[in-house]
């Protein structure tokens, strides 16, 4: 198993990368007419999201076709119309009788400070993303929606840190596999949680990462509304209803608070969306803590696997 987020049976996984703007997207495609069931819980205050209402809890109609996790802010999510697009050539949707409406819900990170300010995904990103999707392994760090990702902006870009994409997955003995991708865009710093080691912050004068609470008085001026965010996605075997999914995708925020400190603030718009792809039969609590477990890995490899960009160093860089 390549222990991530296609460990779930029917889940593929897509990348769309612009090396030279520094931005990128990622696409989740579930491979079944039907396609998921999809909850979602958004806990940022700055959140920039596409067909989020429906993955409530009273939602009426189940399936969701496809997921996206891609940089840009606003602009990015035009590179949903690219994964509506690749799902309706290949005639997955809701059929409504006179057409099938491919159901993509999606999230955005800021990444525009990093790159080109001018580049962002559009719906040909989004397309490649989707007609990439595969079901096995995929490249993490700075590819992607994790692309431009950066962390730790408390003293501002000059003294950030590189963020990324990770995935993480768990195969329990009675069948149950639970997957994570993480978009890591965090204004916080990111720690292992296993040995509570910051691996990616805001870089203090002898370049080792600090803790941004500390930090936090000198940073009035920085907290801009909707620079960050941390962007995940859960999935599993398991049968969840749709309030189901809501529950663990709120309990998969524990491995964001785990990983990232602070988190949920006023300037990120941290979303977490949790997919059924399965017919397992497993309690939520079990699916939500082991949803919470992948999220926290899946964090912490996007930092540790993330290539440095000029400006703006990496963990691996550090030797964090």
């Amino acid at each position: 198993m390549p222990d991530n987020l296609c460990d779930v049976p029917g889940v593929l996984v897509g990348h769309a990368t612009d090396s030279e703007g520094l931005t990128g997207c990622t696409a989740v495609l579930f491979d079944n007419p039907e396609g998921a069931v999809v909850g979602v819980d958004v806990r940022g205050s700055s959140p920039g999201t596409r067909e989020t209402d429906r993955l409530g809890s009273i939602g009426a109609v189940r399936g969701t076709h496809g997921l996206l996790l891609t940089g840009g802010s606003a602009f990015g999510l035009a590179a949903a119309d690219g994964v509506v697009r690749f799902l309706e050539e290949k005639g997955v949707g809701l059929d409504i009788g006179i057409a099938r409406i491919p159901l993509v819900s999606a999230a955005v990170l800021f990444d525009l400070v990093v790159g080109d300010p001018a580049a962002r995904p559009d719906a040909a990103m989004g397309y490649e993303a989707a007609a990439s999707a595969k079901s096995w392994d995929f490249d993490q760090g700075t590819v992607g929606a994790g692309t431009g990702a950066s962390v730790g902006k408390v003293l501002g870009m000059d003294r950030a840190m590189k963020g990324g994409i990770g995935s993480a997955s768990v195969n329990l003995d009675d069948g149950l596999v639970v997957g994570a991708i993480a978009a890591v865009n965090a204004f916080g710093d990111v720690r292992d949680p296993e040995t509570n080691e910051t691996l990616a912050g805001p870089r203090l004068e002898d370049g080792t990462p600090g803790d941004t609470a500390y930090l936090l008085p000198e940073a009035a001026s920085r907290l801009r509304w909707g620079e960050n965010t941390t962007l995940g996605i859960v999935a599993t075997n398991a049968r969840l209803s749709k309030p189901q999914a809501v529950k663990v995708a709120q309990m998969a925020h524990d491995g964001l608070a785990r990983a990232v400190h602070p988190v949920h603030t006023t300037v990120d718009g941290d979303v977490v969306f949790a997919a059924s792809a399965g017919g397992l039969e497993v309690a939520t609590d079990i699916v939500g803590v082991w949803g919470a477990r992948v999220m926290e890995r899946a964090i912490v490899r996007a930092v540790r696997l993330a290539e440095g960009l000029p400006g703006l160093p990496s963990a691996r860089q550090t030797g964090t």
